[in-house]
């Protein structure tokens, strides 16, 4: 029985995936189980936190069952970041919803902080815009909304955590309640220059210290794993990142000067920085990860909402497989003078952080198609990509000369071929459909020692292809100023001192 493996888990908004890498990087098998979004009411979204470990079981028994010789040297997990999770510390029963990331419960409260003139302190801190995206807000809802919850939160009967931690407290059994620098740095209770909890943060978001995890370096053994099926007992869990960082891990871009597009439910941009910089024009500084004692620090722009987009419309215009549905409707379209579609459906993140922008269609003719329309969602993914490109390169102050991408939006060539005409860069796509689940595996047989550097990392075969700009400047700066035009009428509709802003 071979040991030379890593299991990786990268659970995500709408599924949750499992995949065993061998030492060559290879994806010898996988599996893939459904998770179910709820939106309760306009702008909430949530999900059941014990079925989101059960869709983690269950791919776990499917991807090990296809591998019966291989056992694992490590795991590592990689996340949809910024979702909490409560559970009870001694029966591990959560006592709340799952709090998406993508939901905007927590608005009225970070409305009424950025009242107070107490912005400007958490982005110091945090390097963060106040926004409900991030998670204190959410772990501060679900106190207020659970029986007794900050009382019994300070007494210690509680555990709070992003995705990462939920996930290790169930592998090893409830034995390690941890979480990594990545995703702590995504909660907004993080001081992201020391990379530890912040006692002001806590207190503004009235967050009790001792509901939170230890936080510990990206790489490394949090704990081993109790027996899970096939899984067996005694695997040490040796690696924890957001999924987004584990995909830029992924595209072995360990230096500055690199910058990658992962396309999911949204979609995040993010590239390395020398230390951590601190944005004027809407992005976010971050922990990209670390690797023992040392930080590494980057620059992302976090889209609300991309690829959730294509679905909705094709759930919209009754599509049996909506978002599969809706692309390719896209393909038959002629391109629509005017036409955009802006789906700022709980609000616009980067570069805008606007919680009251709403969706909109501008640009509809008598003669407009459901093709059309499918077209101008797709393209929306680029635009809202393009914004937060430019204002990276400038803040990062170095050139991006090109794009990485990756993801499941990244798949579709035309959108591909769009993004590259739009940038007017190339867009250098990975050909992986697994690569968050790469980088949590590279991540952690680095802890392991299954390889020895980042270098040896690097050297590992890639597969990728090459999409080149095509279009004309004059073209590509008209398209763009019927944009931003739309992005405008957008913020317009519920907040007209906006859109100057």
């Amino acid at each position: 029985m071979s040991d030379r493996f890593v299991l990786a888990i990268d659970q995500g908004t709408t599924n949750t995936k499992v995949v065993l890498v061998d030492a060559e990087g290879r994806v010898l098998a996988r599996a893939s189980r459904p998770l179910p979004v709820r939106f309760p009411h306009p702008g909430w979204v949530e999900q059941d936190a014990g079925d989101l470990w059960g869709s983690v079981a269950e791919a776990i028994q499917q991807c090990l069952a296809q591998a019966p010789h291989a056992r694992p040297a490590a795991i590592g997990v990689s996340n949809q970041r910024e979702t909490v999770v409560i559970w009870e510390r001694r029966s591990g029963r959560p006592v709340g919803p799952c709090v998406v990331w993508q939901c905007r419960r927590s608005a009225d409260l970070c409305e009424d902080l950025r009242r107070r003139g107490l912005e400007p302190v958490v982005r110091e801190r945090t390097g963060l815009a106040l926004d409900p995206l991030f998670s204190a807000g959410k772990i501060r809802w679900l106190l207020d909304n659970i029986p007794d919850g900050r009382k019994r939160a300070e007494a210690g009967d509680l555990c709070a955590g992003t995705v990462d931690s939920w996930v290790l407290w169930n592998l090893t059994g409830g034995a390690v309640h941890a979480c990594d620098a990545s995703n702590a740095s995504r909660t907004q209770l993080l001081n992201v220059r020391r990379a530890c909890w912040d006692s002001e943060l806590l207190e503004l978001f009235g967050v009790p210290r001792e509901l939170l995890p230890e936080v510990r370096p990206s790489g490394g053994v949090f704990g081993e794993s109790v027996k899970l099926g096939l899984l067996p007992a005694g695997v040490p869990v040796a690696a924890l990142i957001g999924d987004s960082h584990a995909a830029l891990f992924g595209h072995a871009a360990f230096r500055p000067g690199a910058v990658k597009a992962t396309y999911g439910t949204g979609t995040s941009l993010m590239t390395l920085t020398e230390g951590a910089v601190f944005s004027r024009g809407g992005l976010s500084t971050t922990i990209a990860w670390q690797l023992g004692p040392a930080v590494t620090h980057a620059l992302e722009g976090n889209i609300l909402v991309t690829g959730s987009a294509v679905q909705w419309l094709g759930e919209f215009l009754g599509l049996p497989d909506p978002a599969r549905d809706a692309a390719a409707l896209a393909e038959r379209a002629e391109p629509a003078e005017g036409l955009y579609v802006v789906p700022a459906f709980v609000g616009l993140g980067a570069p805008y952080w606007d919680a009251r922008a709403r969706g909109l269609i501008t640009g509809l003719t008598r003669g407009t198609t459901a093709a059309q329309v499918a077209r101008a969602t797709l393209e929306a993914i680029a635009y809202q990509v393009l914004d937060v490109f430019e204002v990276m390169e400038a803040e990062a102050a170095q050139p991006l000369p090109e794009l990485m991408t990756d993801g499941g939006a990244s798949r579709n060539d035309s959108l591909m071929q769009f993004q590259a005409d739009i940038l007017g860069r190339p867009v250098v796509r990975n050909l992986s459909a697994d690569l968050s689940a790469v980088g949590a595996a590279w991540l952690a047989g680095l802890a392991v020692g299954l390889w020895r550097s980042l270098d040896e990392l690097a050297a590992l075969p890639r597969q990728e292809d090459r999409f080149e700009p095509r279009m004309s400047q004059s073209e590509r700066a008209r398209r763009l100023a019927g944009w931003r035009e739309a992005v405008a009428r957008a913020r317009l509709q519920v907040s007209p001192d906006a859109v100057g802003a």
